[in-house]
């Protein structure tokens, strides 16, 4: 083997590496459609999605509401609500759709 060809082979190695656990990780979440949101709200599984928003609205004051939508990641039914701020910061809020508990609040890129 040339000696300045095995890091390369190395990094190469890497990469692939990463894009598999990234796969996995990707795997692990799922959109609902509006009809599963929509069984699953009828049977008690989770609360009604505008009970989230206005949980989201809330906590910032005068922002909009850009996006909301329910998946389902590690088998946990998370409401993901994407707010545009007074401050036009673009925010992203995880919430337990089964209990309301705030489970993320972070800034969106």
């Amino acid at each position: 083997m040339i000696p300045g060809k095995r890091p390369f082979k190395r990094f190469v190695h890497c990469v692939v590496a990463t894009c598999a656990v990234m796969a996995c990780t990707v795997c692990n979440a799922r959109d609902l459609d509006q009809d599963e949101a929509l069984a699953l709200r009828q049977q008690g599984v989770i609360l009604p999605l505008e009970q989230f928003i206005e949980q989201a609205l809330g906590r910032y004051p005068g922002s909009k509401l850009l996006e909301a939508e329910l998946e389902e990641k590690h088998d946990v039914l998370v409401y993901e609500i994407e707010l545009l701020t007074s401050d036009h910061v673009v925010r992203e809020l995880k919430f337990d759709a089964r209990d309301s508990r705030l489970l993320e609040d972070k800034e969106d890129d």
